[in-house]
């Protein structure tokens, strides 16, 4: 430690305005009385930076653990989850369950409907009754989901469980699940594991000796891959829907690891103080749910459906970990832990239990006032505290924030405040010259092709970007701390900066509370546990300085808000990281992720100012963190780092689709203009095919495709309305493929109105995928279709069905323009179809699939794309 008594010869604004003793020895002028010289310590270097990164180890210590240990306390023993995770196999045992498909609509279907009848059986003496149905709904919605597209489906297969008294209930609880799965996925986190939990679920509360006051509908949803079709055909058409109260979804973004509450509401507090007080291993999250419903996440769920054509409330509960797999064919039983079901099982089960016994479910309109904050504390106790309380506890810390403030500026004549505006100013500056700089090396090794290095590595990107932003913000605050604040206090300046970072936090409180923001929680926790740490410890302070004692008291202090922020941070980055490996070709992921990490190492190190100022020095520190930044960067630019992984125990597959189609363009008379066929290759993530052509060389930017806006979706058989997919893709020529169930489309009757618009019908027979895509030509505009209110919302229609169902009949409505062209016509339609299962593979396609690394996940089917002019 060095005692802070060196002579200073230049005098500073925080002096002058008396706040702190003349040091300038004997030969200095004071201003006024001189007072008495005491001997306040600095920190050293070395024990400034061992004990910030032994504090930073242990929380990210403390974090890693509550993530692994996912079962908290001992279970209740109610849910069997090993009898549960024989239902998961058995689910997955079948394969891919596509809707539409046998293996969704009859083998996984007949499964539920046996386990079920078996309960049915083991209870009857009980004090329940259980009703089974098998609905098969038709209808259309629109949705504002992927940019917004109109969803029509027919004859989808929901499987739904009635379980409630012998003498009846008027109320009823609701939880979903699905168990259809995308193609080439056997789908075991998303979403069997949560049949298999709701089957167990619905054994425990079948065999309760006890009735229960309300009832709870299971639906076990197939076709919740498809857009949310099955939901919306329950909710809107099932008899039993409209006794229906509220609602418990499960679901999944990643692949086992613990079930987070991220959604809930809209309003209805209630079911959140439900969830904290039943929940056995609670984990909630109400930052997740304003993010994700913000739309920054590209992902929806039923959630959606039950809320906005439902108008129920509910909780949306999913697996987050490891989403690199989600979706991919490493979805497997094997990655879910048992102690991942049963942890579920507990807290779903609990739920279910006291929502079934509560008061608050027979008139849930009753209890709806405003939103909940809620968050959980290391997975061990949840806190929920309703929205307005918050905002009263978030100005009450701004409110002390202030009078702190102000009693500090008492009698220096607005001297202090101009110094804590200053520090605001090397602060914010600080921040804007290391995101700038962070951002420089991001585009530079996008440019050189380096890009994704961390998707296998994560590590090497906290070493190389967080190395980069800590030893920026080091390096401005060291030279604003020698330049310009060189004749002031150390100590102070310490002071000061604690101030500076105080005033900050407290004007993000203050901004997410004026705009309602449950989410503003956060920034109170980093105002109020430092500011009475700081107050706890100002009298040390004045009389020690920056000894050990002080700081490591200051750190723990800190501890409670910074283990929930790098909680938060963990959060981010493990649902965001995954997504950057599919978010297409458009987005440079280095530019997103050198964001994250920056506002990361920007939150972490905003208290951690106050030691800058307070060491003795920071030469050593920036030396070690510049070294480290250089070898990163020296070992990712050159190449050695690869982003992707087969490793069985942690793979990071590179995600690319192929499509093996057959393209037609009709002419206006009907005739076939064009005719091709081929291999369409979309790579899911930024890279592109860069890592593909050394394996594939055919693969290469000589078969790039061009997007023709002059083509309903660009000319190529876009599945969803993603037009990433299209932006940068490849087209490798090959032989036609010849799919059971061929397209059918005609048209059946063209007429004009008496209003004047010109009506047309169609049918279209094909197979249970399939897509529309209406382009009106120069001065056309769609009026009216058959689709929900027969108000066209958006020019891309996704159909599905299931089995035996019949042709797709719909109908538009044109505006034609004054002066229609006979050589360009009214309207363009083309129609995609999608053929999934080992039934529909081609040689050509596995020829392909089978020259791919390891390392890749290339999901594949067939498809086609026709064209027609009307």
């Amino acid at each position: 430690m060095e005692s802070d008594t060196t002579v200073r010869r230049k005098s500073s604004a925080l002096q002058k305005s008396g706040d702190i003793p003349d040091r300038r020895g004997n030969n200095g002028r004071g201003s006024g009385k001189k007072k008495p010289e005491v001997s306040l310590f600095l920190l050293s270097e070395g024990v400034a930076f061992v004990l910030l990164l032994v504090f930073i180890g242990l929380l990210c210590g403390l974090v890693r653990l509550s993530l692994q240990q996912l079962l908290i306390g001992k279970s209740t023993g109610e849910f069997n989850a090993v009898r549960a995770r024989k239902h998961l196999e058995r689910i997955t045992g079948v394969g891919p369950r596509v809707m539409g498909s046998v293996e969704n609509e009859v083998l996984t279907v007949n499964y539920l409907l046996e386990q079920v009848e078996q309960i049915r059986s083991e209870s009857t003496a009980g004090p329940h009754a259980i009703m089974l149905d098998l609905q098969r709904p038709t209808g259309s919605f629109s949705i504002d989901f992927l940019g917004g597209f109109t969803s029509y489906y027919d004859r989808v297969t929901n499987v739904a469980v009635r379980l409630e008294p012998k003498d009846g209930a008027q109320h009823f609880m609701l939880a979903n699940c699905h168990f259809d799965s995308v193609a080439n996925s056997p789908g075991a986190s998303d979403d069997a594991v949560s049949c298999a939990v709701m089957l167990e679920v619905l054994r425990s509360l079948a065999s309760l000796s006890s009735p229960l006051t309300h009832g709870v509908i299971f639906l076990f949803n197939g076709a919740e891959e498809n857009v949310l079709q099955a939901s919306h055909g329950f909710i809107t058409q099932h008899p039993w829907a409209k006794q229906v109260k509220a609602f418990v979804n499960l679901e999944a973004a990643g692949v086992g690891g613990k079930e987070v509450v991220f959604q809930t509401g809209p309003e209805n507090p209630w079911l959140v103080q439900a969830y904290v007080h039943a929940a056995v291993h609670p984990f909630a999250l109400v930052v997740g749910q304003e993010v994700f419903q913000s739309g920054i996440i590209p992902s929806d769920t039923d959630f959606r459906i039950y809320r906005d054509f439902g108008n129920i409330p509910g909780i949306d509960l999913a697996f987050i970990e490891n989403g690199f797999l989600y979706h991919t064919k490493y979805d497997t039983t094997d990655r879910i832990l048992t102690d991942s079901i049963q942890r579920a099982g507990d807290n779903i089960l609990a739920l279910l239990k006291h929502l079934l016994m509560s008061e608050k479910l027979a008139d849930s309109s009753e209890y709806r006032h405003g939103n909940m904050v809620f968050f959980d504390v290391l997975g061990v106790v949840a806190v929920a505290y309703p929205a307005r309380v918050g905002t009263i506890i978030n100005y009450m810390a701004v409110m002390a924030t202030f009078l702190y403030l102000a009693k500090k500026n008492k009698g220096k004549c607005g001297h202090y405040l101009r110094d804590l505006a200053l520090g605001s100013c090397v602060a914010l500056l600080s921040w804007f010259a290391t995101l700038l700089s962070v951002l420089i090396v991001a585009l530079v090794l996008t440019l050189a092709g380096c890009s994704m290095f961390w998707y296998s590595h994560f590590s090497v990107a906290i070493a190389l970007y967080g190395s980069a932003a800590a030893a920026k913000i080091l390096l401005v605050h060291t030279l604003a701390k020698n330049l310009y604040y060189g004749g002031v206090r150390r100590v102070e300046l310490g002071e000061l900066f604690f101030d500076v970072s105080l005033l900050l936090w407290c004007c993000v409180l203050l901004c997410l509370t004026l705009r309602g923001l449950c989410s503003a929680y956060v920034p109170m926790l980093m105002v109020a546990f430092p500011l009475a740490t700081k107050l706890l410890l100002s009298s040390h302070f004045r009389c020690r300085g920056a000894s050990v004692p002080y700081a490591v008291l200051y750190l723990l202090g800190l501890t409670l808000p910074y283990v929930h922020l790098m909680f938060l941070i963990w959060v981010v980055f493990e649902i965001f990281c995954p997504i950057l490996g599919r978010s297409g070709t458009k987005i440079p992921p280095e530019v997103v992720l050198a964001c994250l990490v920056t506002l990361a190492i920007i939150l972490l190190s905003s208290y951690f100012m106050h030691f800058i100022y307070l060491a003795r020095s920071s030469r050593r520190v920036l030396t070690i963190l510049g070294s480290l930044f250089a070898v990163m960067l020296l070992l990712v630019s050159s190449g050695l780092i690869f982003p992707y992984s087969s490793d069985p125990d942690r793979p990071r597959p590179k995600r690319i689709i192929i499509q093996h189609t057959t393209r037609t363009f009709h002419t206006l008379n009907g005739l076939v203009e064009h005719e091709d066929s081929g291999l369409w290759i979309n790579s899911c993530d930024y890279t592109g095919m860069s890592y593909i052509t050394p394996h594939i060389p055919e693969i290469n930017d000589t078969i790039r495709t061009q997007r023709h806006d002059d083509l309903p979706f660009g000319g190529f058989p876009g599945y969803l309305p993603l037009p990433f997919l299209i932006k940068k893709s490849w087209y490798l020529p090959v032989p036609a493929a010849s799919p059971k169930s061929p397209l059918e489309f005609r048209l059946v009757s063209k007429q004009v109105t008496e209003w004047g618009t010109i009506k047309m019908s169609f049918e279209a027979k094909g197979p249970s995928h399939m897509s529309l895509y209406l382009r009106p030509n120069t001065g056309v505009s769609l009026s009216s279709w058959s689709f929900g209110n027969n108000t066209p919302q958006s020019n891309f229609i996704f159909y599905s069905h299931g089995l035996g169902a019949p042709a797709w009949h719909f109908w538009l409505e044109i505006q034609p323009p004054s002066e229609p062209s006979a050589e360009k016509g009214l309207i363009s339609v083309a129609v995609s179809c999608h053929y999934f299962g080992e039934a529909h593979r081609t040689p050509q396609l596995d020829a392909l699939l089978g020259r791919f690394p390891a390392w890749s996940f290339p999901s594949s089917w067939v498809s086609s794309y026709h064209m027609f002019r009307y």
